[in-house]
């Protein structure tokens, strides 16, 4: 017997089934060609900085929510969360195109636009670096910009590269603890099978917490117990915490290495999480924070010596 269908393979499904019957529909980068005055609605700030770094921002004629880089994408009308996306206010937009994050949806949103007529491609899926290339060559397909996407493929192959070149013999690795958010209750930390545990790694750094995938809260004794040496917090996520003092304070953060020494990060979450073209300077930023005597040795982004 088959296993159960998850949502995502549902809708791709349907969508698949709907362009048969008529609606033109790619899903999972199957490639069909956007032509040059075709209207796009991108769901996915790493897309979005994709299709602005091969200089098909004049098309886009808005974004969704997580969509914050460059900062062109300002004044574009924006079409909610990636997640909870409405078929009303993206029909209004009059696109020909949508192209989405492999979490974009829900399910039935996706369908709706697609039996209306609207192009629907959804992006590969993954959770390191290696998608990274692929997910340009999957823009470079939609948005008929192949040699752009080979070009800039290449740029960020070369930029990790010596990224991994120059980080290679550092031996000892920093724990660090991810903090997503964080209320009234336990804050929310990354384990395995994340963007911030790949780029963490990357950095030569070395998660706290590997007990378990995803994002979960973390109990004051599990925090504790994980002995963090950095905090790590996505800048967007800071005030809604109360501030880095207030961070510092918590009763689970205050008890552990990094509290005490007041060790705190904090980064740009879409260029730290979003797994796109500023993956290098995420990378070399949080490098140089985790090993700061080392940092005159780690390069740029574009190469040069930082």
């Amino acid at each position: 017997m088959s296993a159960a269908l998850s949502p995502r393979t549902l809708s791709r499904r349907a969508l698949l089934a709907l362009s048969a019957g008529g609606a033109l529909v790619v899903a999972s980068g199957g490639g069909l060609r956007a032509q040059g005055g075709e209207r796009l609605v991108i769901a996915g700030g790493d897309l979005t900085e994709i299709a602005f770094a091969l200089g098909a921002g004049d098309r886009v004629a808005a974004v969704d929510t997580t969509s914050m880089f460059p900062p062109a994408v300002g004044p574009l009308p924006k079409v909610g969360y990636l997640r909870q996306l409405a078929p009303e206010g993206i029909l209004a937009l009059a696109p020909d195109v949508v192209i989405g994050s492999a979490d974009a949806g829900p399910p039935a949103t996706l369908e709706r636009l697609a039996a209306a007529g609207v192009r629907v491609e959804i992006a590969p899926e993954g959770k390191d670096v290696s998608v990274i290339p692929a997910k340009i060559a999957f823009m470079g397909r939609a948005l008929g910009r192949e040699a752009q996407a080979e070009a800039l493929a290449a740029r960020f192959t070369a930029q990790m590269e010596a990224l991994e070149a120059a980080l290679a013999p550092i031996e000892a690795r920093p724990s660090v603890l991810f903090l997503l958010a964080a209320g009234r209750g336990a804050p929310m930390v990354s384990g395995t099978g994340t963007a911030a545990h790949e780029v963490i790694g990357l950095a030569r750094g070395r998660n706290a917490v590997t007990d378990y995938e995803g994002y979960k809260p973390l109990s004051a004794e599990a925090a504790i117990a994980a002995a963090p040496e950095v905090l790590l917090v996505p800048d967007h996520a800071v005030g809604m915490m109360g501030g880095p003092e207030a961070i510092l304070a918590r009763p689970e953060i205050a008890a552990t290495p990094a509290g005490q020494a007041g060790r705190l990060l904090v980064m740009d979450g879409l260029k730290l999480l979003g797994l796109g073209p500023r993956t290098p300077q995420a990378v070399a930023e949080l490098a140089r924070a985790l090993h700061p005597d080392l940092a005159e040795t780690i390069p740029s982004p574009s190469g040069t010596p930082g």
